[in-house]
């Protein structure tokens, strides 16, 4: 059994768990967990039905039908050409898995056209979101993620230590210009694509948390917030160093950095299974607010790290979700002081058996 079938029978066993009768997905990341089949969504019905009970069906375009064929495990690959009604199709496939009067979930990020045709073809059905029982395998890594998610690592460490390296050569740049180099740097390292622009936030720009890059030259003395990642087999790295690459930094900053340093230690060391969520995000925000910055720590401490950049679980304030083993999320307390400067340090850990590993590790000071 491949780790995409395993993870369609864990998805039919959650379908019964939540007392629903089928999930149907189209292009996104869950069809890639589940099929192994990476497409970007288009104007055309490509469905998998994935039944609570049996095997799960593929509707496609017949110009996939080789591609499905190829690339994804599942065997009961269903097609309608361009001449074709889709929607008679669906409803073909719909009635051979009897789901007239069920409960449906429908992909988070279907296209409101296609959820409209499927409310169409089944006018009785109960529908929800797919979520319900995707989040959850999601959120705990197999060995085949983790060991994706760790080469990201390895290639962003790789390239972050050039862009630290490179020193004084950064003084006049553009934030433009560095962010093109980091993207180089990413791919020369062996990443396959950047899942998120690189942010490079110099100076005032870095107290806006998303800030990407801008025309702004960066000069000496600037703080630099750098957070950028790569994809290795469809999985992300993602981590944030604040730099000074030459020159002295503003008054306050050696200070903040120091606190946005203890606080990304304090909550590393509370991960651990079993420990909710919310706990994590107290650890990182006590040192801050106990640091007289409380109000400048503007966003939740992390969020889960997959083949998403951003999904389950989420390290925010409040929430009672208990850690298990095999989670992956960012810890990346910031400090933000506008019109002068930003720090945010950020690393990705595993949550173990005994702890927390570390997906990167490389320098966190702020002297290159």
């Amino acid at each position: 059994m491949t780790p995409f079938e395993r993870r369609t029978r864990a998805c039919q066993d959650r379908l019964a768990t939540e007392d629903a009768d089928a999930a149907v997905f189209f292009p996104s990341r869950n069809l890639l967990y589940l099929a192994g089949f990476d497409e970007e969504p288009a104007e055309r019905h490509l469905f998998l039905f994935v039944p609570r009970n049996g095997d799960p069906v593929f509707l496609v375009p017949d110009l996939y039908e080789t591609q499905i064929r190829t690339e994804s495990w599942v065997a009961d690959v269903r097609t309608w050409s361009d001449d074709d009604d889709p929607v008679a199709a669906v409803r073909a496939v719909a009635s051979d898995l009897e789901l007239a009067e069920g409960r449906i979930l429908v992909d988070d990020t279907m296209w409101a056209r296609f959820t409209q045709d499927l409310r169409a073809v089944l006018p009785d059905a109960e529908f929800g979101l797919a979520s319900d029982v995707v989040a959850p395998l999601r959120a705990t890594k197999d060995e085949a993620e983790l060991d994706a998610l760790r080469r990201a690592g390895r290639a962003a460490d790789a390239a972050v230590e050039r862009v630290r390296a490179m020193g004084e050569a950064v003084i006049g740049m553009t934030e433009t210009e560095l962010a093109a180099e980091i993207e180089r740097l990413l791919a020369d390292e062996g990443g396959e694509r950047i899942p998120f622009g690189p942010i490079v936030g110099s100076g005032p720009n870095g107290a806006m948390p998303h800030h990407t890059d801008s025309d702004r030259i960066i000069e000496s003395g600037d703080p630099v917030v750098l957070d950028f990642g790569t994809r290795v087999d469809h999985y992300p790295s993602d981590q944030t160093r604040t730099v000074v690459f030459a020159g002295d930094p503003p008054a306050e900053f050696e200070r903040v950095h120091e606190v946005v340093q203890e606080a990304r230690t304090a909550a590393v060391e509370a991960v651990e299974p079993g420990v909710a969520a919310g706990d994590i995000d107290a650890a990182a925000r006590e040192v801050i607010e106990d640091a007289g910055y409380g109000d400048r720590f503007i966003h939740r401490t992390g969020h889960g790290v997959g083949l998403d950049v951003h999904e389950e679980p989420y390290i925010v304030a409040g929430s009672d979700r208990e850690l298990d083993v095999g989670n992956v999320f960012s810890v990346e307390p910031g400090i933000y002081l506008p019109d002068e400067f930003g720090v945010r340090i950020e690393d990705l850990v595993v949550v173990t058996e005994d702890g927390a590993e570390l997906l990167n590790d490389t320098d966190r000071g702020w002297r290159v």
